[in-house]
């Protein structure tokens, strides 16, 4: 089975990682770090930008494969998958700081980011309760239970 929104999603993310690791990256060839961040503010910004995607993104690529598996693939969740990684690009040119509209992108990215969360989880929790009886139960061996 094909699932086009998680594979997106995916593809998306580890485009979005690399460029949030090369981001890394520039600063610590421009500023000479080998290791660790040498205190430097830009590069602390950027690292952090780069873990906090790390931290979150697994759980809600598992959610949209998960949930697409479950349901199918629908429009509400392609537009929440782009939501998603829309709010992670903002998140991480907001770390850079600075002001105007780019200094909003991490505010807008992380409130995206837990709303989205929060709603994939709900979602998925409820799908079992709400499913009806298209759910077979299995035992242990994989084989239906009725």
């Amino acid at each position: 089975m094909i699932l086009p929104i998680a594979l997106t999603a995916a593809g998306l993310a580890a485009i979005i990682n690399i460029w949030l690791a090369i981001r890394c990256g520039q600063v610590r060839t421009s500023q000479k770090i080998s290791i660790g961040d040498g205190g430097n503010d830009a590069l602390i910004r950027r690292m952090r930008a780069h873990s906090n995607f790390v931290e979150f993104t697994p759980f809600v690529l598992i959610l949209i494969a998960l949930i697409e598996y479950s349901q199918g693939t629908s429009t509400w969740l392609w537009v929440v998958m782009g939501v998603y990684m829309l709010g992670r690009v903002a998140h991480g040119v907001g770390m850079d700081g600075g002001e105007g509209i780019t200094a909003k992108g991490r505010e807008l990215g992380i409130i995206l980011t837990m709303l989205i969360l929060i709603g994939l989880g709900g979602y998925a929790i409820a799908i079992p309760h709400i499913s009806g009886p298209d759910i077979v139960e299995v035992d242990a061996t994989g084989v239906p239970a009725n």
